[in-house]
């Protein structure tokens, strides 16, 4: 049920953190990989990652908040592959901290073409592709924030409710199509994303007494959860999302 043989699956944000590992173990379960993310040299570290590890991965660079690169990206896509299986929407930024008062147009604008704009018309170029091909799998990647808003993360916040609808409208919309949609709610991981707030100790101490684990995630941890979403053991599964946060929300 989790055998991923022969599909072909995008991960944006791939260079590292939640991304690289999603990468690695839906190659590890079979699948042909292409990465995403700004930046070819750090792609290519994790595309030579999987390749060692016996596994097919390729890199393309793309910018998420650009629908100009996004549109380059999935006609390489139909060139390269000529079909899409499986999208994972992980790419995101978090550019400002601080008051919802002190927040700007720039940082307003580059949260919200990064960590909504793009994953939607992301995800529309997939689904076309997907339903040439019999259907297929989106995860978006949110967040508990899209939850419960987070101290001086507004716009951050905003984006991942938002990424929330999105799935749901997606996932009503696609359904005859055979394309299922659902998102990941991670809590803290600890990735170079998360490292403003992991790399705080008095914050920390705060955050940690929140978690009833006691620990924030590994990005490693979120993989599980993935493989099960894209796979055929989600079948019937579509609309959901998924809280992977150490007992945060519960």
């Amino acid at each position: 049920m989790f055998d991923l043989t022969d599909k072909v699956a995008l991960v944006s944000g791939a260079s590292r953190g939640i991304g690289a590992a999603t990468a690695q173990i839906l190659a590890e379960y079979g699948a042909h990989v292409i990465l995403t993310s700004r930046k070819a040299e750090n792609l290519k570290e994790v595309e030579a990652v999987i390749i060692k590890s016996g596994n097919q991965a390729s890199s393309m660079v793309c910018h998420n908040g650009d629908l100009v690169q996004i549109e380059a990206l999935f006609q390489n896509i139909q060139k390269t592959h000529g079909r899409l299986d499986i999208l994972v929407n992980n790419a995101a930024t978090n550019p400002f901290y601080g008051s919802v008062l002190a927040a700007d147009e720039q940082a307003w604008d580059k949260t919200l073409n990064v960590n909504l704009k793009g994953p939607f018309f992301m995800s529309q170029h997939a689904a076309k592709l997907m339903r040439e091909n019999g259907g297929g799998s989106i995860v978006n990647v949110s967040s508990i924030n899209g939850r419960i808003p987070m101290h001086k993360q507004s716009i951050y916040s905003i984006t991942k409710a938002g990424l929330i609808s999105m799935t749901q409208a997606f996932a009503k919309e696609l359904g005859l199509e055979n394309i299922r949609v659902n998102a990941l709610l991670p809590g803290l991981t600890d990735t170079k994303f998360a490292s403003a707030l992991t790399q705080n100790e008095e914050l920390m101490k705060n955050v940690l007494q929140q978690i009833p684990l006691g620990r924030i995630a590994q990005p490693s941890e979120m993989s599980g959860m993935m493989l099960f979403l894209v796979s055929d053991a989600a079948s019937y599964v579509t609309g959901s999302t998924f809280t992977v946060d150490g007992g945060v929300l519960a």
